[in-house]
């Protein structure tokens, strides 16, 4: 992990676009405000497709290596020949501040459909090799997402039995009658690989480090559970979900979270147990193509994981089944070699957590929203921080903003009245209060969302756990972006010793 840095957590959505959703477009003069500001890193969220189903939580996702199309910028392609100029015209535009997932769909398939008509020569040639050397996804994926649109958007087991069991037979006859739907699934993927490749140098040409984020499970509607159902505990005759995945209540639900994912077979007979590792090793493989950080999500369930039988409402009633362990990461070492792996750590921990993170060295969580509820003890808190090896976040994508938390009549006075004594604060400007006990701490790494650099309140927050309606909509308008805002962010970074750019500055002039 690169040492004593800045991150900024924005997800892909929320940068500044035209057409529904926040793209890869965007990402290029974000990278650009991020050098200004001094700020190495950039945090987001998981980039697979998502699902109108789910609210188009990032973290309920058709698959697991697959980019989301609505992330593929209309721009990118006319700048990268696929499109012409005149494409783009008579196009509106939507709102700069709310996300609309159904509109930027309406805008992107069309014009994916144009370029995929007429892709010849030299594109065609990188389309066919991309194919190629992605098949151990991409071929299942392809074929799950034109079943999909073919069985009108139906979760995989309510398709036709032979179908949903993978009959060869059937998939073969499939394939052979819509060959074009499946090429064009493919053909969508392609663009998203193209321009996420194209950001990914930029980053690197200004030395900003991509760090993305995967959920531990997946969604049992995915590419990845009707590919492999083996993998997953699974009711062999209707292919439901035997037990979900969850968390017991805790600090954000009394009722804990009940996600709905399927769980691996972590623990079953050899060949199931060696079919998870090959899909895992896939996953990383794809991840070590595209990032230089991942922060696993809900990482205590490789130590131990909460099983909720499928017919509970709620996370109440489950039970505690061991995790895969150390033994697991050793099996991923060669893959994961030129990763930085964060452990999402938080919630309610045990010393086997804690100690599987240790010896694993990889770098931990702090969330200072956590940290004035309590007393002197507290381990989010900055001067309990005896480990540098961890990441401080003034809130992440689950929490409030720090404005909206400061004013949220749940919190209690008492832990107002701790937060501003500790930050020696009078409550004017709660989130640089946030901001500066991150950048002071001796945490390797501090992560600001962008809504606490701006110091925007609960209507900009990003997600609310066990809530489907009126999450991931947040967008940073262009403005936003500000020269200003970028110069008060890297003075701050220069004061605490946290800006890396100064120094490859002066080795550039």
């Amino acid at each position: 992990m690169p040492q004593r840095s800045t991150a900024i957590l924005l997800h892909i959505s929320s940068l500044p676009g035209p057409y529904g959703s926040g793209d890869m477009g965007g990402g290029f003069p974000f990278i650009d405000f991020l050098v200004k500001a001094g700020v190495r890193c950039w945090q987001f969220l998981p980039t697979g497709p998502t699902s109108g189903t789910f609210g188009f939580s990032p973290y309920m996702g058709f698959s697991a290596c697959a980019g989301n199309p609505l992330f593929i910028s209309p721009a990118l392609m006319v700048a990268s020949g696929f499109l012409e100029e005149g494409d783009l015209e008579g196009l509106q535009t939507s709102s700069p501040y709310t996300a609309d997932f159904s509109y930027a769909d309406v805008v992107r398939q069309p014009l994916f459909v144009k370029a995929y008509r007429q892709l010849s020569g030299e594109r065609q040639r990188e389309f066919v090799t991309f194919c190629a050397a992605e098949k151990d996804w991409l071929d299942e994926y392809a074929l799950f997402m034109a079943l999909k649109e073919k069985f009108d958007n139906a979760a995989w087991n309510c398709w036709p039995p032979a179908i949903a069991r993978r009959d060869g037979k059937e998939l073969a006859l499939f394939c052979e009658k819509n060959e074009d739907a499946v090429e064009f699934q493919k053909f969508c993927q392609y663009l998203f690989f193209a321009q996420w490749h194209q950001l990914q140098d930029y980053a690197r040409q200004k030395g900003v480090l991509l760090f993305g984020d995967i959920p531990i499970y997946v969604s049992h509607d995915s590419s990845d559970v009707w590919a492999n159902q083996g993998c997953f505990d699974l009711d062999p005759k209707s292919g439901a979900p035997r037990n979900v995945a969850g968390v017991p209540p805790d600090y954000f639900s009394a009722t804990g979270q009940r996600w709905g994912n399927p769980l691996y077979l972590w623990q079953q007979q050899t060949k199931a147990n060696a079919a998870v590792y090959r899909w895992w090793r896939k996953r990383f493989q794809v991840l070590s193509s595209m990032l230089d950080m991942v922060r696993i999500d809900h990482f205590r369930a490789f130590e131990s994981y909460w099983v909720i039988p499928a017919q509970e409402k709620t996370a109440v009633k489950g039970k505690w089944h061991k995790g895969p362990g150390s033994a697991f990461f050793a099996e991923m070492a060669d893959v994961v070699k030129d990763l930085v792996i964060v452990a999402e750590d938080l919630g309610m921990l045990t010393p086997a957590v804690e100690k599987l993170r240790a010896d694993l060295g990889f770098p931990g969580m702090k969330v200072l929203q956590f940290a004035f509820d309590s007393d002197a003890a507290n381990n989010y808190l900055p001067h309990n921080l005896t480990d540098p090896n961890c990441l401080i976040y003034t809130g992440t994508h689950d929490n409030d903003t720090s404005v909206g938390w400061f004013f949220d009549p749940e919190v209690s006075q008492r832990t107002r009245e701790r937060m501003l004594r500790y930050a020696n604060s009078d409550g004017s400007a709660v989130h640089l209060d946030f901001i500066r006990l991150a950048l002071s701490s001796t945490a390797t790494m501090a992560v600001l969302p962008m809504q606490d650099l701006l110091g925007f309140g609960s209507d900009c927050r990003m997600n609310t756990p066990a809530t489907v309606e009126g999450n991931w909509l947040w967008r940073c308008a262009p403005h936003y972006l500000s020269d200003e805002v970028a110069a008060f962010l890297r003075k701050e970074n220069e004061f605490y010793g946290r800006t890396f750019f100064a120094e490859k500055e002066e080795e550039d002039a």
